[in-house]
Parts: structure tokens; sequence; C-alpha cells
């Protein structure tokens, strides 16, 4: 059927990407750095030393969550590509929505993770502090301030960040005249370093 041939070419248009990503990660060093963590996490005495124990171990952390997500894509690709076989096969056209959902969910991941790979600034995969301030404009500034808020603890919870607020000097009449909250997880200060000036 010409809907699944056409999926079937969108889909494969991303194979070299896909294999691209897996360079630009550096996958294969990525895989012989966990090794090497995990060798020293099993010497005798590792665990003496809190403070690198610790480094270790966020280090490994980080780099598995790299690969199990390339992985999860690799599979996502593969599993698409194998359903929109069957669906052709079977010339099954109920099937189109969901052989389409799981394209559009592919592309999707891929353009996120090679977005990721852009961010290798010194301080791009650690937490963030955001704050803002609604300065001399009045209440319809402070109403403007609380909407950015609202705005970015969205962003944070879509992207799987935890929000914890440190400091929140509500407005007089509406809105808010400053917030400064923390931002945990991984490349919070990657994705938000932009986030700066006056609104």
């Amino acid at each position: 059927m010409l809907q699944f041939e056409e999926l079937k070419l969108r889909l494969i248009a991303h194979e070299e990407e896909l294999a691209n990503l897996a360079e630009a990660l550096g996958l294969e060093k990525m895989k012989s750095e966990i090794a090497s963590l995990e060798e020293q996490q099993a010497q005798e005495g590792f665990w003496d030393d809190i403070q690198n124990s610790q480094k270790v171990l966020q280090r490994t952390s980080v780099l598995k969550n790299k690969v199990s997500a390339y992985e999860r894509l690799k599979a996502d690709y593969e599993d698409a590509l194998v359903m929109i076989e069957l669906a052709d096969e079977e010339e099954d056209e109920s099937l189109v929505d969901e052989c389409t959902q799981g394209v559009d969910k592919f592309e999707k991941d891929l353009d996120s993770q090679t977005l990721a790979t852009l961010l290798t600034g010194e301080y791009d995969a650690n937490n963030a502090i955001l704050s803002l301030h609604s300065g001399a404009g009045g209440t319809e500034a402070q109403d403007w301030a609380e909407q950015l808020m609202r705005l970015y603890q969205r962003y944070c919870e879509k992207h799987d960040y935890k929000v914890t607020i440190a400091n929140l000097q509500e407005g007089d009449e509406a809105g808010i005249k400053t917030v400064t909250f923390n931002i945990e997880g991984d490349m919070a200060y990657g994705y938000l370093k932009s986030e700066n000036g006056v609104h």
C-alpha cells in the first residue's frame, strides 16, 4: 500500500542520520569508559574516598543514560520499520495511524538527541538556577513574570526536571515580583543557559 511505502521511505531516510548520531555521541568510547569506571568501582578502597566515588558514580550514570537513550532510539527505529512492513504485508489500513505515530515519535526523539550532542560546554550537563524579576512595570510586569514562571515550570515538567522554588516574592496586587528556582536534571543548564535577557 502506498501509505506504508511512504512511511517506510520516510523512516529509512533517517538511517544515515541515526548512524551519524552514534558516531557524534562517541558511543563506543562511552561504552569503554563505562567499563573502565565500573572496574574502578570494583577496586578495593574505592569507597574510602567519598568525593571521588560520587564523581565516578555520577559520571557512570550520565554515560549509561546516554547509551541507553541511543539504544532505545535505535530499537524504536527497528520496531517502527518492522511494524510498517508487517502492516503493509497484511494490507491492514487500520494500522496506518499507529505506524505514523511510531515514525513521528522516532523523528522527534532523533532531533532531541541530535540537539543534545551540541551541548558540550563545561557546565552544560549540570543543574541550573533560574531567576525572574518583574522589574519596573507595575502590576502588568508582575503578572507577566508569573506567566513566565509557569511557562518555565511546565517546560521543566515536560523534560522531567525537578523544580524547587528557593525564593518567591509575590506582587502587591497580582503576579510576582521575583522568583528563583533550582532546576535539577540531565543537561538542565545546557538547555536553559540561553534563556536570559529582558522580555
